[in-house]
């Protein structure tokens, strides 16, 4: 759970740069980079971080609420993302960190591999501190909520499938290719214009380089899919098996 509690008060009380190490001696990804402490924000700041899909809500989940994820709100939480804005770390939203890697276009290797290599570069930031990420072998991480707990790896892409998406056999054909759909606006948002935030269903059970390749494997039969479709073709012989 975050730590946003009276007993680790003092601890949230640091400077920005305090609050969040300075990651741009350690890896290229994050060569450049600012980090914008909640608490501390302007107006502008804001509204660019709105602007840039980045910034997060304060909980309102009654469920959230009893936990005590949003004690303290704002101290102790903040966003961190490199200049070219591919690399973030969400600090004690719901996690006490998040890390996101992303981009326009198709090039999930270069995504994952940001990923991989920031995420590691982080991690031996706290270890050098004396701290390390919950993980057990039975659960793996251990993550805020529970159907995280695994990889807590969430690949998604952003597709638009507006003929497919029409389909009764739609959900069947994610469900048999072990992927999810939500809108681009985040969980419970409905897709607007045909376009889906597609990702995996899984955290638990397979390696994170099987979770990806099963959303790559999965958009480019989905995108088959809709192509046949748009040129008013058959799609029975591409229903994938289960996986």
């Amino acid at each position: 759970m975050p730590f946003g509690n009276t007993h680790n008060r003092l601890k949230m009380e640091y400077t920005a740069e305090q609050e969040f190490p300075d990651l741009r001696q350690h890896n290229n990804h994050m060569a450049k980079g600012t980090y914008y402490a909640l608490k501390d924000l302007t107006e502008e700041e804001q509204q660019q971080l709105i602007d840039d899909h980045f910034l997060f809500d304060k909980p309102v989940s009654p469920l959230l609420l009893a936990s005590g994820m949003a004690r303290d709100w704002p101290d102790g939480r903040g966003i961190w993302h490199n200049d070219n804005k591919t690399f973030l770390v969400w600090v004690n939203e719901e996690d006490h960190l998040r890390v996101i890697s992303m981009q326009k276009g198709g090039n999930m290797k270069e995504v994952f591999t940001r990923f991989c290599t920031g995420l590691t570069q982080i991690e031996s930031l706290f270890k050098d501190q004396g701290h390390g990420f919950m993980w057990n072998q039975h659960l793996g991480y251990i993550l805020t909520c529970p159907s995280n707990l695994g990889t807590g790896l969430r690949a998604g892409v952003h597709v638009r499938l507006p003929l497919l998406s029409q389909r009764d056999e739609f959900s069947l054909v994610l469900d048999r290719l072990r992927l999810q759909r939500r809108g681009t606006g985040g969980v419970d948002t409905a897709a607007v214009g045909g376009v889906f935030d597609v990702s995996n269903a899984d955290r638990l059970g397979f390696s994170e380089v099987q979770l990806v390749q099963m959303v790559v494997d999965g958009v480019r039969l989905l995108v088959d899919m809709e192509k046949r479709l748009e040129a008013g073709d058959d799609i029975q012989d591409l229903m994938p098996e289960q996986k």
